[in-house]
């Protein structure tokens, strides 16, 4: 999968989403530090370690990079930045009975929007899986010779196994 520019300078000063899933009960914000072992454990459940860890992150950052979609004070998503690297948008994650609400969408512009209020210009989607959801939300384009990218040479988790 191929990492993904996206020009933070052309994206809409708002985004009508957002207030849609207010209306609905949906809030899109930044985590707390209180909430940090509670959202990387869900991170962790629900889509692995590698992801938790870089929500975890997002927490040391200042400001928080990692924001959350929370529904009657249920996790429901996240999306993070400047947590695999500078610049780079992700991970992020919608649960599994949440999908099709529009979430996931909201949190990219959410997290895309914030990355441009501190001082971006661009942002990188690492490893960008569903590439055509980012070219049509967001304008994202590949970027050429991508992968691996970054990921290139990670520990990965080998059972113990020496």
């Amino acid at each position: 999968m191929p990492d993904m520019l996206v020009k933070l300078y052309d994206l809409p000063t708002s985004f009508p989403l957002l207030d849609t899933l207010a209306t609905a009960g949906v809030t899109v914000r930044p985590a707390r530090a209180p909430e940090k072992r509670l959202v990387t454990a869900w991170i962790e459940q629900h889509f692995g370690p590698s992801w938790a860890a870089e929500a975890e992150k997002g927490f040391a950052n200042t400001p928080v990079s990692t924001l959350l979609a929370v529904e009657g004070g249920a996790l429901v998503g996240f999306a993070c930045y400047d947590a695999t690297i500078r610049g780079f948008f992700g991970p992020t994650g919608v649960h599994e009975a949440q999908r099709g609400r529009g979430l996931g969408k909201a949190l990219l512009f959410a997290a895309l929007h914030t990355m441009w209020e501190v001082g971006y210009a661009y942002a990188v989607i690492g490893s960008a899986g569903p590439t055509e959801f980012y070219a049509k939300a967001v304008g994202a384009t590949p970027i050429e010779g991508s992968t691996p990218g970054i990921y290139r040479g990670l520990l990965q988790d080998t059972g113990g196994a020496v």
